[in-house]
């Protein structure tokens, strides 16, 4: 009986408004949090270009960004085992300073 109400519980219809299927594209993310929240900010920065525009700000509780990190670490693992390991263009860990600035390649004209 337990078991039928956690399978209920689960199955959860989640619907994708038309306006955000394409989604958003981010090279460049802000993280900062307060004692109740962690701020996630995903940007867009451009090459050559002295600003960069938020993308989306995601606004979540402190026990929900580690379930997403939980989340994304096996997401990685799962990819990595069928695709193989994602090279990083920097030292593992980054600079601790809550900014992951994705490195963008230089283009040729």
């Amino acid at each position: 009986m337990a078991n039928e109400n956690n399978q209920q519980q689960q199955q959860i219809k989640i619907e994708v408004p038309k306006e955000e299927m394409q989604g958003r594209y981010s090279n460049m993310a802000m993280i900062a949090h307060s004692a109740s929240d962690f701020f996630i900010d995903m940007i867009l920065r451009a090459p050559n270009m002295p600003q960069a525009l938020v993308q989306s700000r995601i606004i979540m509780a402190p026990q929900h960004a580690k379930e997403l990190l939980l989340a994304l670490q096996e997401n990685v693992r799962r990819y990595e085992s069928t695709f193989g390991e994602i090279k990083l263009n920097r030292p593992a860990g980054g600079n601790n300073s809550g900014i992951m600035d994705f490195p963008i390649p230089k283009g040729q004209a």
